[in-house]
């Protein structure tokens, strides 16, 4: 094989560097193009549940805890005792629903704990709650698969205001999440991989200073 003539051989380079050039500037090309000449923009934020913006506010209603477990049941008036302000201080994973607890019930309460479970040392941030608006309660059940899950009466006239706060569409299949300061911030589908509530718990609790 005959060497190649001076020319040629800078010819060869000039192609190598040629399309080494074009394949390090298409990229960055493209990417130009599709930011400033598009009206596509990439998200901020990736979010796996819905994000209420802005977080509307909930009321400061006062509710009776329902007691699940039999010692607490005897002293009487079902244990029960008044509940207020309510989402303070910590931030809350919120399930609505009829207490009979029938399966989309018990599937979004299993999420509900699994999730805060996952959590580990930020497991003591997140407090569940239920609130049971008929049908109280199937205390066997909860009691023992979902020690303590803060359940509450919301059957009476004066929850309306709070439980208005709830989108009503798909309640049955949904867990809301609360912050520290009473905002209702993001709802989820129990439905849906718990991988992605986990994932979005986590960044709220890592962005957050309060809870």
């Amino acid at each position: 094989m005959s060497a190649l003539t001076p020319s040629a051989l800078r010819a060869r380079n000039l192609r190598t560097l040629a399309v080494l050039a074009a394949l390090f500037l298409a990229p960055l090309l493209l990417a130009f193009f599709t930011y400033y000449g598009t009206d596509w923009r990439p998200s901020a934020h990736v979010n796996h549940g819905h994000l209420f913006a802005p977080a509307p506010p909930l009321p400061d209603v006062a509710l009776q805890r329902i007691a699940l477990d039999e010692r607490t049941m005897a002293r009487g008036a079902g244990g029960s005792s008044t509940v207020l302000p309510l989402f303070r201080r910590h931030w809350s994973l919120v399930y609505v629903g009829d207490g009979g607890c029938g399966g989309a019930c018990r599937e979004a309460l299993y999420v509900m704990r699994q999730t805060r479970l996952a959590l580990n040392s930020d497991m003591a941030r997140v407090e569940r709650v239920f609130l049971v608006v008929s049908a109280c309660c199937d205390r066997d059940f909860l009691a023992h698969e979902h020690g303590g899950l803060q359940v509450l009466d919301a059957s009476a006239p004066p929850a309306r205001t709070l439980l208005a706060r709830f989108p009503a569409e798909g309640r049955e299949h949904t867990l809301f999440v609360v912050d520290p300061l009473g905002n209702l911030v993001m709802s989820y589908d129990a439905r849906d991989n718990p991988r992605g509530l986990l994932q979005d718990l986590e960044k709220l609790l890592r962005l957050s200073h309060i809870g």
